[in-house]
Formats: structure tokens, C-alpha cells, sequence
């Protein structure tokens, strides 16, 4: 487990793809128990340990996950999500350049839950709920382009869906329209930054998760690292 952050309130983590962050039907073992054995065994704590979960990412995702350590911190960080206070960017790889190369979605979503995959539907349709996000284009090679997204919202598979819908979906995304998976079955999405003011300490805290080591996004570093 790779730690990006960590003080006496709240730890970051890199996920990788196919980590689950908290249990589910599965009986997979989540990362917030693979993060409470970590602060049990470095801190040589006696019974159990608090880790509160802030944040999820599908699991197929990569990239940063946050922690609370105590029960404070977590509902603090829990209102900041709540108020939008929070600075999430993602980088996608993804087939078809967007066009135009930079702007704004605004979609309806609504979650099948059966199918567990969102679509966009119409403006007030029952049960949708309104997805808006920013994104600018990075990086182009011959057959993909890497795109930072900001979600102002926060909706079930929102990038993986409103990208689909754009007729760009994510390198190996099957289920939002990608024609073949990825071999490590992961989609090509991360969660790349995270900015917010610290809930004790005030100071700002701005994180960044390392590029995975796949060829394709390591071959687009210098062009993000120019980008950035």
C-alpha cells in the first residue's frame, strides 16, 4: 500500500485498480482494512483502529483515496465534500479527441441499479440527477487522448458516462462503450489531485498521485508534466 499523506488526522492512498475501498458483496478484503492494518501495525496500537471512510472510487480506478484517523477529522472532511469544498481532478485516457479540446458537460444521469451503469436521459426525467463537470485536453498520441477532468458533481460513474455519451469513452471501459478491456482489467481514469484546507490545521494540503507505470500513460508524462 503506498501512502501519499499522512498526519496525526488523515492518511492518502494510492488505490489501484481493482482495490475496493469499502466492503461489499464480494467479501473482498477493502483498502480502508488493508489502511487500518497498516496504522495498527506502524503505531503498535492495541484493539481496534478508527479509519473512516471519506470518499469511494470504482474499482476499477486508480489513484487517491482519503482516510480519516479520527472521528473529528472524518466529519469534518465529510462536510467539506458536502460543501464542494474539496478539489477533485482526474486524468482519463480516452479514444476520440473531445471536441471542442476544452469545456463544460452538463448531463442527467440516472442509475440503473440492476445494471449498475448510469445513462444520460432528459432534462427532469424521474429519478435523474443533474452531472456537471470541466475538462481540458492534455495530451494527444495517434490513438488517444488524456484529458484532466473536474467534477462539480459528484454522480454514479459520472466521467465514465458523460465521456461515453461525448463519443469518447475511457480506454478499456467496457461497460460505458470502450471496444476491449485493459489487460490488468483496470479503466484508464485516476484520480490525480486533490486540494482542500485541512480540517484542524487550516493549511491548505494539495496532493498529487504518481502516473501509473503503464507504457501508454508513462509515454504522455511529458507533454502532463509540460501541461501542469
Amino acid at each position: 500500500m503506498e501512502v501519499i499523506y499522512e498526519d496525526n488526522h488523515l492518511i492518502v492512498v494510492n488505490k489501484a485498480p481493482g482495490e475496493i475501498v469499502q466492503g461489499d458483496k464480494t467479501n473482498d478484503q477493502p483498502l480502508s482494512e488493508l489502511v487500518a492494518v497498516y496504522l495498527k501495525e506502524k503505531y503498535h496500537k492495541p484493539g481496534n483502529v478508527f479509519v473512516g471512510v471519506v470518499h469511494r472510487l470504482d474499482r476499477p480506478v486508480g489513484g487517491l483515496v482519503l482516510f480519516a484517523k479520527t472521528s473529528k477529522a472524518l466529519g469534518r472532511m465529510n462536510n467539506l465534500f458536502r460543501e464542494g469544498k474539496v478539489r477533485k481532478r482526474y486524468l482519463a485516457i480516452v479514444a476520440n479527441p473531445p471536441q471542442p479540446t476544452q469545456g463544460r458537460l452538463v448531463n442527467w444521469l440516472k442509475k440503473n441499479e440492476k445494471l449498475n451503469k448510469s445513462f444520460v436521459v432528459d432534462k427532469g426525467s424521474e429519478g435523474s440527477k443533474r452531472a456537471e463537470l470541466v475538462y481540458r485536453t492534455v495530451a494527444r498520441s495517434e490513438r488517444y487522448t488524456l484529458v484532466e477532468v473536474e467534477l462539480l458533481t459528484g454522480r454514479h460513474h459520472q466521467i465514465r458516462c458523460q465521456f461515453s455519451a461525448l463519443g469518447c469513452p475511457l480506454k478499456g471501459d467496457l461497460k460505458y462503450g470502450a471496444p476491449r478491456p485493459n489487460r490488468d482489467a483496470s479503466i484508464s481514469l485516476i484520480s490525480y489531485r486533490m486540494d482542500f484546507e485541512h480540517p484542524v490545521s487550516k493549511q491548505m494540503i494539495s496532493l498529487v498521485a504518481p502516473i501509473p507505470k503503464d507504457p501508454l500513460w508513462q509515454a504522455f508524462v511529458p507533454q502532463l508534466e509540460t501541461f501542469v
